[in-house]
């Protein structure tokens, strides 16, 4: 179980897909400030500053599943309702995401509704129903799932307890899995784990094990119990407990328990980390891999998940750098793709901090560089810095330029101290990145108007502000190369 091997794993499972069939739920989020409590009775008013929907259940299930670097099919049910068009919206835009829906009208989509001050969750409001889905919703459901199967590599039961998975349409899921010979990974709900009979494994969380077998889960003994004791009133061929902090629990009948200590750094939001740890078992074991390792592997994404704001998603390239953790210590750690940067501004807003962005090609850095970055992270509190790639710089400086390549140039950008983040662009400005941070404060040279700067404009719009640095006479990186020429020439 070495980080190499789970690399490896990572690596192979790319593109393959997994059919998940379960409970479709829309998470929407509403985000404000509360700063006064109410005259009508002792409880916040929440100021509204924005709002959020996402795909959430069986949804989050699968796009988790894209978002590490598989393919996902997805069959569930929804409502004729605002609710129930906002998924289907949600899952027209999601690349990687096939979906098999069923629409039954009068039947209510499953909303929850959080409302968020800050980094505090206030309250959860639901809208849902848990009545079984009538009979001929349940055959077109099975239709649909055999006619996906063959295609798939494995299979996701994401139960929520909202009617759709009735014992029959699992029976009949894990009836076709088998016969199928993929491997089916199911996350129960309820005290009855005999409906899941005949799964590979089974993904309840500590809680639920203890509800569903009246044993405790304390230390790993217990846990270990527990899981067996499930394992065989369930008829399951393994049972992988999550257990919070303590990290999760892998037991199997004929070999010793696995427990796999935590890895979360920092624990920020638990929303949604169950399906995180789902989806990568089950596209661990689409992909070939041992039961341990796809344990191991759902184990570090869930640490990672923990670590997000909201239902936030864990990528591919999330799970080889928590892998690699020696590394997050060095300068490279710093230099992010832009989803990335992205999920890094959603938790420093979280926390109220301010968000600084600045731009250039960096090429040969020197005092007035420094000295520019300085100001900029003495004015927010957190600082991106927007890095012209190589293809950028020669179609702006010309032939020549580049002097040092994008990797070089980010990796001593990323070693100040004044640079909280280094992202890559291929435009020749950055007015995408702009767009999609929406920074607090655009900072460039005092060289420029407020009107040259790229983005001002954007930013304005939202309240945000231009801040023209001071420049430091004498330093450039043109007139560097130049007098190096000079200097090679006179020699």
């Amino acid at each position: 179980m070495s980080d190499e091997i789970l690399t490896q794993l990572i690596e192979r499972a790319r593109g393959r897909r997994v059919l998940v069939v379960g409970d479709l739920m829309l998470d929407r989020f509403v985000y404000g400030r509360a700063d006064r409590v109410s005259p009508e009775a002792p409880i916040p008013v929440l100021a509204i500053a924005r709002e959020q929907i996402m795909l959430g259940g069986a949804g989050n299930v699968a796009r988790n599943v894209v978002a590490l670097g598989g393919q996902a099919s997805l069959i569930g049910v929804v409502g004729d309702d605002e609710a129930g068009s906002d998924i289907v919206r949600l899952l027209m835009d999601a690349a990687g995401l096939e979906a098999s829906l069923v629409t039954v009208p009068g039947r209510p989509t499953t909303l929850k509704t959080r409302y968020v001050a800050g980094s505090q969750q206030l309250l959860r409001a639901d809208r849902e129903t848990t009545a079984p889905i009538a009979a001929e919703t349940e055959r077109s459901l099975i239709e649909r799932m055999q006619a996906e199967i063959e295609a798939c590599c494995a299979v996701v039961i994401s139960d929520y307890a909202k009617g759709v998975l009735t014992p029959s349409l699992i029976a009949a899921i894990v009836a076709a899995a088998r016969k199928a010979g993929r491997p089916v990974v199911a996350d129960p709900k309820g005290l009855d784990f005999t409906r899941y009979a005949g799964v590979t494994v089974l993904k309840p969380n500590a809680r639920e094990l203890a509800a569903a077998t009246g044993m405790p889960i304390g230390g790993n003994e217990e846990a270990a119990a527990a899981g067996l004791a499930a394992i065989a009133r369930a008829g399951v061929d393994a049972l992988l407990v999550t257990r919070s902090e303590r990290g999760m629990s892998l037991m199997r009948p004929d070999l010793p328990p696995l427990h796999l200590a935590g890895r979360a750094r920092e624990v920020f939001d638990v929303s949604g980390a169950g399906d995180t740890a789902l989806a990568m078992l089950a596209l661990a074991l689409a992909a070939g891999g041992d039961l341990s390792d796809a344990a191991a592997l759902a184990n570090v994404a869930a640490g990672i998940a923990v670590g997000k704001v909201g239902t936030a998603l864990v990528y591919a390239d999330d799970l080889v750098a928590a892998l690699h953790s020696h590394k997050l210590e060095t300068a490279e750690a710093k230099i992010l793709p832009l989803n990335a940067v992205q999920e890094l501004v959603e938790r420093w807003r979280v926390r109220g901090l301010r968000i600084g962005f600045t731009n250039g090609c960096f090429d040969l850095i020197h005092p007035g560089h420094v000295s520019l970055l300085a100001q900029a992270r003495a004015a927010c509190d957190r600082l991106i810095v927007g890095l012209n790639a190589d293809s950028s710089v020669k179609r702006l400086k010309g032939e020549g330029r580049p002097v040092n390549t994008e990797m070089a140039r980010a990796v001593v950008l990323a070693s100040l101290a004044s640079v909280d983040a280094v992202v890559l662009f291929e435009e020749d400005t950055p007015l995408r990145l702009i767009e999609a941070l929406k920074p607090d404060l655009l900072v460039k040279g005092a060289d420029y108007t407020v009107a040259q700067v790229v983005g001002a404009d954007i930013v304005q719009s939202y309240g945000g502000k231009v801040l023209l640095a001071e420049l430091r006479t004498g330093h450039s990186t043109t007139g560097t190369i130049a007098r190096l020429v000079e200097a090679q020439k006179a020699s």
